[in-house]
């Protein structure tokens, strides 16, 4: 016999309705995420795939790159497919355990991937504002503690945010108004008091954006700073200006998306479900796509290696099939 909702009731599992007033056209939604996922997939993974079989790509700034898009990659693999799922058979109830697993590895990896483009600002000032030392700082063990230190700062503190959340009953409605498992989605529908869920996920807010964004910030504009007084020609003033200015633009398109969806619900802000669902999704596909561009195509090692690499292979294939 099933229990009817009250205090001693919490349900077992939910169901997604991010893109509810979007009901009759939830097929045709899944084309372009399905081709934005296949976009990812293959920036990514090409270009993580150069980093690891190209022996000039073995810098710190490189590893770093290709962490970034491994999150990047493993960060929609978490949200998309069981999106698309839900988009074109309407399979969208989730256990309470998958959406804790899910509310970790989407918020773990977004933090970590926060981490990840402080690391890479901080590298970029060393090796322009302190390139004498720049060997001797940043180096093999150097960047193993970084990374190390990104997993235990990120798993920690996401791992207290989910099990908060995790703890709580839910006895109300049983329906989350996202298409994946947000924090603040899942835990506006408990029925007991969630101050302590409000103020840890202001925590997370002030840990990350507001110290990360501060250095990524103080980093570029250190860095613009060197640059034009070294550059002697308007042609290397304006490629500083570019190159500084796209990595803040995009790095600043991640942080307010997320920021502004995090903070959406903590604060009461009004937002229509369908432009907080597209919001959420953004914030996790975005960065993802233009990523590879921005630190793979745009960067003349990364596609020298691309080049060389695909060209070896060509010249491989194409001795197998002579032999």
């Amino acid at each position: 016999m099933e229990a009817s909702p009250g205090r001693n009731f919490s349900h077992a599992s939910f169901v997604f309705s991010g893109f509810n007033g979007l009901q009759k056209h939830r097929q045709l939604l899944a084309l372009p995420l399905c081709a934005s996922y296949l976009v990812v997939l293959l920036g990514n993974g090409l270009l993580v795939l150069v980093v690891l079989r190209t022996e000039s790509l073995k810098g710190p700034m490189y590893v770093l790159i290709a962490a970034l898009c491994a999150v990047d990659l493993l960060a929609a693999t978490a949200i998309v497919p069981k999106m698309l799922l839900g988009l074109l058979f309407d399979w969208n109830r989730i256990s309470l355990a998958s959406c804790l697993a899910q509310m970790f590895s989407t918020h773990f990896l977004s933090s970590l991937e926060s981490t990840l483009l402080l690391a890479m600002a901080l590298d970029r000032y060393l090796a322009v504002c302190q390139p004498l030392r720049y060997t001797e700082m940043v180096g093999a063990s150097a960047l193993s503690r970084l990374l190390l230190l990104a997993l235990v700062r990120s798993g920690s503190i996401m791992a207290t945010l989910v099990a908060l959340a995790g703890s709580l009953r839910f006895c109300g409605s049983d329906v989350i108004r996202h298409c994946y498992c947000d924090h603040m989605a899942l835990v506006n529908l408990a029925c007991g008091s969630t101050e302590r869920n409000m103020v840890a996920g202001l925590a997370v807010i002030v840990c990350f954006v507001g110290v990360d964004i501060p250095l990524i910030f103080f980093s570029y504009v250190k860095i613009l700073d060197a640059a034009l007084r070294a550059a002697t020609a308007s042609e290397d003033r304006r490629k500083a200006f570019h190159t500084c200015g796209t990595h803040l633009m995009v790095m600043m398109c991640f942080y307010l998306v997320g920021s502004v969806t995090f903070l959406s619900h903590n604060l009461n802000i009004a937002i229509p479900t369908n432009v907080n669902t597209l919001m959420g999704v953004a914030y996790i596909l975005l960065p993802a796509t233009i990523n590879p561009v921005i630190y793979g195509v745009r960067t003349k090692e990364i596609r020298s290696g691309f080049l060389k690499l695909f060209s070896a292979k060509r010249v491989s294939a194409a001795g197998t099939t002579k032999t």
